[in-house]
């Protein structure tokens, strides 16, 4: 945790950790804790946690020092409550998780809030999880759906989601080619390994295809097996959003359009090792890597190739099969990406230091490495990150999306300090480029190459205090290297000169990129950012449409929500432009933007939530 010492450092945590100030104060003055406190704590420990402050009140972006009396009283109610099986399913905080902290002669109470693990999720008010479970979104705390709750359920009791026994599922639903291939390279790989010696059917026992459950004995395959091995109508009856996809892209940007692909189209088995025998071949083609020769042989498997392998292992093995998102490969020419459904089970700061691991499909996991095609626990992401490093390119992006919940890894062929993109930039910026720090440099090119960055980014890339890297950012900002949006930990930064790409100003460069678009005959995207873009046939059917909220001082739910989706039909609109068309303020318009975006009436442009030139569609587009 980051020392506080001013009020300076709470300002600059705003942009780090997910942050809450509350009052507090209570009805004397001297200090209670406010009773939506509880929610935030749920939704932090759902979420990737953070730090609330008791005493502190925030006006329009500012904060100021509210000042509590008593503290003491404060610390104590809080862990009565949170020892309270009645009001909070479980306490995670521990003593030094609250501090008092003294600022002239009042006092500030920092309470730090965890990342529960999955063992401890969900946590939850009350005593019904379906009720009072709660999860962090856009600064504010949203209750969690029934699906969301049960998925955490099954996280917390389930150590590993591949070993089940698939009941009526045999030999019969192996693609047996495929079984035989990896038996081939089992051999190549561990010719004396006494496996070899057993019949098909032992041989799959012993990889952990296939086995007894000694509870129910059912004998069959386990969801490993089938998922390796299978078939992809019988893996599609078990797992119906599962699809497997690999996309090459041909240019270094954000676009759908592909040169090569690999899905589940009917011409190949459609499970998991095919999938990986046919794309780390096209993965490794053309791999612009350095080889080395080791003991007067030239090496092929450089720290590249390994990095790649594993990446694609990872992505595997720790997929959720049950999310609705595919597994997505994507290679540009300047990156390769991987995409899985599910969130990490374990912060990913810690998957990033390496030594512990949570996998989720721990049978698929050994059945790679028994081929040596995977790294031991732990040890994966760790070797990603070296191994990028020592090409000196920039540092590997690992981060989670919510909704739906998904795990994406970005690997950037790209040195951040490039002669190329440093000329790309002097373009841009002329000679002011050259009163730039290292430091500066670096976060400048990070905004530009990544097409949007964060104050978290900046944090992993440069060894500076958060405080010191909010005033860098805000400084460039105010220099006109970058412009901002948004506020606190959602605040996007992006570089003045980012380029436009398929019609619209480039997004951050992520491979999940797959809302669809209205697009006109030219190709560029419809997007109305002011009342002027809009075309007067067009303007006089939205204007009719939103008669329904603008006649009324107060409008239903549902009529504002059929409204909104109903304008959304003609292009994509910012919240701006649809609180300027709705008579309503920006804060309420976005409100129910976040809801009908959650339930899926609403898509948006970018997949940056907060991104500057953000804009949201209805489905059905015309």
């Amino acid at each position: 945790m980051i020392k506080i010492t001013t009020l300076k450092d709470i300002l600059a945590l705003k942009e780090d950790y997910d942050i809450e100030f509350k009052k507090a104060l209570g009805r004397d003055g001297k200090g209670k804790l406010p009773k939506d406190f509880f929610p935030t704590y749920c939704a932090m420990a759902n979420s990737y946690g953070g730090n609330v402050f008791l005493g502190i009140k925030e006006i329009e972006g500012r904060i100021e020092l509210a000042g509590i009396k008593e503290p003491e009283s404060i610390r104590k109610e809080l862990f009565d409550n949170l020892n309270n099986k009645n009001k909070i399913s479980a306490n995670i905080l521990k003593d030094d998780d609250v501090e008092i902290l003294q600022f002239d002669d009042s006092y500030i109470v920092k309470i730090h809030i965890p990342q529960a693990t999955r063992q401890q999720k969900p946590i939850y008010e009350g005593q019904n999880p379906l009720l009072g479970t709660y999860k962090r979104q856009y600064e504010g705390d949203y209750k969690c759906n029934a699906e969301e709750i049960k998925r955490m359920l099954a996280e917390q009791v389930e150590d590993s989601r591949d070993n089940k026994v698939l009941k009526h599922y045999d030999f019969d639903d192996i693609d047996m080619s495929s079984f035989y291939a990896y038996r081939n390279i089992f051999k190549s790989n561990q010719p004396d390994h006494p496996f070899n010696e057993q019949s098909d059917i032992e041989f799959l026992k012993s990889i952990g295809g296939y086995k007894k459950d000694r509870e129910t004995g059912d004998v069959g395959l386990t969801i490993a097996g089938l998922l390796m091995f299978g078939k992809a109508n019988d893996i599609e009856d078990i797992f119906s959003y599962y699809n497997l996809d690999y996309q090459e892209r041909p240019k270094a940007k954000t676009e759908l359009r592909w040169v090569d692909r690999v899905t589940l189209d009917g011409t190949w088995s459609g499970n998991i090792f095919d999938f990986y025998r046919i794309v780390i071949k096209k993965l490794f083609a053309d791999l612009k890597v350095p080889f080395k020769l080791e003991a007067d042989k030239r090496e092929d498997d450089t720290l590249i190739h390994k990095a790649i392998r594993e990446a694609f292992v990872n992505a595997i093995v720790h997929s959720d099969f049950t999310g609705r998102s595919s597994v997505l490969i994507v290679k540009r020419p300047d990156m390769f990406g991987f995409r899985n459904p599910g969130l990490m089970r374990i912060p990913i700061d810690v998957a990033i230091k390496g030594g512990d691991s949570d996998c989720r499909n721990r049978t698929l996991h050994k059945m790679f490495m028994l081929i040596g095609y995977g790294e031991r626990a732990g040890s994966g992401i760790p070797k990603i990150y070296s191994g990028w490093n020592s090409q000196d390119w920039t540092k590997p992006l690992l981060y989670e999306k919510a909704e739906p919940e998904q795990t994406l890894l970005e690997l950037r062929m790209i040195n951040l300090l490039d002669t190329d993109i440093i000329e790309e930039l002097k373009e841009i910026y002329q000679d002011s480029l050259n009163d730039l720090s290292k430091d500066e440099m670096t976060v400048l090119t990070t905004a530009y190459v990544e097409e949007g960055t964060n104050h978290k980014r900046i944090l992993e890339l440069l060894d500076l205090h958060p405080s010191d890297i909010s005033n860098l950012l805000r400084k460039l900002v105010d220099d006109g290297f970058l412009v901002s949006d948004g506020v606190g930990r959602g605040t996007i930064y992006q570089a003045i000169g980012l380029k436009e790409v398929a019609g619209g100003v480039s997004e951050k460069g992520s491979v999940v990129n797959n809302v669809g678009s209205v697009v006109k005959q030219d190709g560029s995207v419809v997007k109305f950012y002011s009342i002027k873009d809009i075309p007067s046939s067009i303007y006089e059917e939205i204007n009719s449409i939103a008669k329904a909220v603008t006649t009324t001082q107060r409008t239903d739910k549902v009529v504002m929500n059929n409204t909104i989706i109903a304008i959304c039909k003609y292009g994509y609109f910012s919240s701006e432009i649809l609180s300027i068309l709705l008579d309503r303020s920006k804060e309420r318009v976005k409100r129910y933007i976040i809801e009908l975006v959650k339930e899926k009436k609403v898509t948006t442009l970018y997949t940056v939530s907060n991104h500057p030139q953000q804009a949201y569609t209805s489905k059905d587009t015309i």
